[in-house]
C-alpha cells in the first residue's frame, strides 16, 4: 500500500507530538497543573486522531493542532508562569513578566485554520466576509470559554499556589483580556496570511484519489 506525502506528514507531527507529550508527563512541576493545562489539547488530538479516516483534515490543520498541543504540553509541564526560556528573557531583559503564556495565546489563535476548514467543509459558508467573520467570533468565544474556565478554576478548593499556576496572572489584573485579545490578533494573522495556502491544500485533499 503507497502511503501519501500527506499522510507521511501526518504520521510524523503525530510522532513529535507524541514525543513531547512523554517528555512532558515526566516530573512536571505539579501533576495537578498537568492535568488541567494538558487536557483541553488531549481532548483535540484524541478527536483528530479518531476521525482521521472518516474525515481528514489538511495537513496544515494538523500542524496548527501539532504546534498548539506542544506549547501545552510545555506549559503544562513548567506551568505558563515558569517556562526556562522565557524566565531567562525576563531576566536578560529586565521584563515584568515570564511571556510564555502571551505567546501561547497568541499562537492558540492559528487554530482559527482549523475552525475555517471545518465550517467549509460542513456548512453552507463560502470563502468570502462571513466565513472571516464567523471564525473570528468562534475564536473569541473559545478564548473567553477559556477565560471563564480558569475562573471557575478559583472555586475549587485547591492549594492557592497551584489556582495561582493555573490562572498565571503574574499580578496582572488584566491577564484575562489580554489573553483574550492576543488570540485574537492570533486569529486575524492566521487567517490573513494562511488562507490562500489553506485554499490549496483543501482542494488537493477534496481532489485525492484516496478521498474518492
Amino acid at each position: 500500500m503507497v502511503i501519501s506525502k500527506s499522510r507521511k506528514s501526518d504520521r510524523y507531527l503525530l510522532l513529535v507530538v507524541a514525543i513531547f507529550f512523554i517528555w512532558s508527563v515526566i516530573q512536571p512541576t505539579q501533576y495537578w497543573i498537568w492535568v488541567v493545562e494538558v487536557l483541553p489539547a488531549g481532548v483535540v488530538l484524541v478527536v483528530a486522531i479518531i476521525t482521521y479516516n472518516k474525515f481528514r483534515l489538511t495537513t496544515l490543520s494538523y500542524t496548527v493542532i501539532a504546534i498548539i498541543s506542544i506549547l501545552t504540553f510545555i506549559g503544562g509541564h513548567y506551568s505558563y508562569s515558569e517556562v526556562p526560556l522565557f524566565n531567562w528573557l525576563k531576566d536578560e531583559f529586565d521584563l515584568s513578566r515570564n511571556h510564555y503564556d502571551r505567546l501561547g495565546h497568541f499562537l492558540k489563535g492559528l487554530f482559527a485554520i482549523v475552525v475555517r476548514e471545518i465550517l467549509l467543509r460542513k456548512t453552507p459558508l463560502s470563502k468570502g466576509a462571513w466565513l472571516f467573520g464567523i471564525t473570528t467570533s468562534i475564536m473569541l468565544a473559545i478564548a473567553a470559554l477559556y477565560e471563564i474556565i480558569e475562573w471557575l478554576s478559583t472555586k475549587f478548593p485547591t492549594k492557592g499556589k497551584v489556582s495561582e499556576d493555573f490562572l498565571g496572572m503574574q499580578g496582572d489584573k488584566w491577564d484575562a483580556q489580554w489573553d483574550m485579545f492576543l488570540a485574537f490578533v492570533g486569529s486575524l494573522l492566521a487567517l490573513l496570511v494562511l488562507s490562500k495556502l489553506h485554499d490549496k491544500l483543501l482542494k488537493r485533499l477534496i481532489e485525492s484519489p484516496e478521498k474518492k
